[in-house]
């Protein structure tokens, strides 16, 4: 039975089948091809975690409106404990999950043990609180039939693990009896919550056609139901296509359009261009342990990629105004953010810093890009560049679940692509471009293969220090020495960009999200 509502689906939102959208459905068009997971305890791209928090909940959460503070969700409240190593959560009464079962502090328990238990991508995060699969159970217990107990050994106090359980994916609580009915052997319900859903969000998981759809339903048994009864997000894989359908009304909203596609519609009738602050930054990484091209292991041609990104030209003319230059790992809007943009595009100087290293003149180079604008803009512009400095550079352009495998297991040489915060503390940023240790998690200092023991123990200080201001000061240090000697070169920070059509209202999104609030989306017409 599930086969064929999926089967049909895809044949009912096939190409050929659109048509103007329903009333009480929402259409959104972009591309899905960077899914990989739809298990909270796995999902870490952009269009499967951001969808997650429409079907899930967590015990708290950015507050909308204003997310740099943290506001209560799946909780009702919570209290510290005396030596600040603990926190006491009691949960919000008449909280139930799509099955219509209650939230019990068992499936607190459950789902944040599970994701440190299976140690998938972004259980990193929650280690920063010192769990492990053999201590974890010892840390989140359960105090009562209402309040569950969440302690850390790591040095760190209670604030900073609120934002740590704020967190996405990690932090997103499912139905423990309901996903465990379908564990297979220790997996923990991941074979099956890849493709199903087990929250207490707005809407629940209706269908999942890899490549070709997602269709969300109205969740009967959420707190507050969502203003529109089904949400279908069709992958379109063609920018133009996408901006097509929104104009025809075939689409109700269309992302990732790139620069020429959204200045198209800035007079377009029947569709208005909504932009949001977002915290994604785009780099250049660099895998400075990749055996084949012995370049990537030198500082110098790290420092020299530095002045062969035409950083201006891509902001202004390239992408339009769209996405600012900005060169700190740390965006704007985050606590502790570094404007200052010490690097141009200046050839000359690279060509200097190439030959100093031992550079040869006419090393070749693959880079590694999303098959989606802006990526393959960029690339092109950055082939450009580096040319006029004697580097030769191939562009692969990929499907974006191709490219983050790759990535990871670290077969690649050159990659663009862009980092965004899990949750609003420096720490989110900076546990993932300056920390890499022995047998720890696989961070991008890992994925770029960037030995820094010392500058890791730096990352952990920072992360433990309560006065506010000696912490940022640490995070300067952080950032100012990526900038002096990494292998990522951070060029842009973007902003969200949604092409939403006339009739479509309530399209909210915020620095943490990259995808609207959806239970807010209402249509007029």
């Amino acid at each position: 039975m599930r086969r064929l509502t999926a089967l049909t689906v895809a044949i009912t939102l096939s190409s050929s089948a659109w048509a103007l959208t329903p009333p009480d459905t929402l259409v959104v068009a972009r591309s899905i091809d960077d899914i990989a997971s739809l298990d909270p305890a796995e999902s870490f791209e952009i269009t499967a975690t951001n969808t997650l928090a429409n079907i899930y909940q967590r015990l708290i959460e950015p507050d909308r409106d204003k997310p740099s503070d943290l506001v209560p969700s799946l909780a009702s409240g919570w209290e510290a404990g005396s030596d600040d190593k603990s926190l006491v959560f009691e949960l919000r009464k008449g909280a139930r999950f799509s099955s219509g079962a209650d939230v019990r502090p068992e499936d607190v328990i459950y789902s944040l043990t599970r994701v440190v238990k299976l140690n998938k991508t972004p259980a990193f995060i929650l280690g920063e609180l010192g769990w492990t699969a053999e201590n974890v159970d010892s840390f989140v217990t359960r105090v009562d039939d209402n309040h569950v107990k969440i302690a850390w050994s790591a040095a760190v106090g209670s604030s900073f693990a609120l934002s740590i359980l704020s967190a996405t994916p990690v932090g997103f609580i499912v139905d423990a009896a309901e996903v465990q009915k379908h564990a297979q052997g220790a997996d923990f319900g991941n074979g099956w919550l890849k493709t199903h859903s087990a929250g207490t969000g707005a809407y629940a998981l209706r269908t999942y056609v890899p490549h070709e759809a997602l269709v969300l339903q109205a969740n009967p048994h959420a707190a507050k139901a969502p203003k529109l009864k089904t949400v279908v997000i069709k992958n379109v894989t063609d920018p133009a296509t996408r901006r097509l359908l929104v104009v025809q009304g075939d689409a109700d909203m269309a992302f990732d359009l790139g620069a020429d596609q959204f200045s198209a519609l800035e007079n377009q009738k029947g569709v208005s261009v909504q932009r949001f602050p977002s915290s994604m930054i785009y780099y250049l990484g660099i895998n400075s342990g990749n055996t084949q091209v012995t370049a990537l292991k030198n500082p110098a041609f790290w420092e020299a990629a530095r002045w062969l990104v035409d950083y201006q030209g891509i902001s202004k003319d390239l992408l339009k105004n769209q996405y600012s230059v900005h060169q700190a790992f740390l965006p704007n809007g985050v606590a502790g953010s570094l404007s200052d943009k010490p690097f141009k595009l200046d050839v000359d100087k690279a060509r200097a810093i190439l030959k100093a290293g031992g550079i040869a003149p006419g090393t070749r180079v693959e880079l590694s890009v999303f098959n989606q604008p802006p990526y393959t803009d960029i690339a092109q512009a950055l082939q450009a560049s580096f040319a006029k400095a004697d580097i030769d550079i191939s562009v692969r352009p990929l499907v974006e679940s191709e490219l983050w495998a790759k990535m990871r297991s670290r077969d690649y040489q050159l990659i663009f692509t862009y980092w965004g915060m899990d949750y609003l503390d420096p720490h989110s940023n900076a546990s993932t471009f300056t920390y890499n240790v022995a047998n720890g998690p696989k961070t991008l200092a890992w994925r770029t293969q960037w030995d820094i023991p010392q500058l890791s123990q730096e990352t952990r200080a920072a992360a433990a220090e309560r006065d506010p201001q000696k912490r940022v000061a640490l995070y300067t240090h952080l950032q100012k020495t990526v900038q002096d000697s990494s292998p990522y070169v951070v060029a842009l920070q973007g902003q969200n960009q949604v092409a939403v059509h006339d009739g479509v209202e309530g399209v909210l999104q915020n620095i943490t999200a990259s995808l609207p609030y959806f239970d807010q989306v209402s249509k007029s017409k």
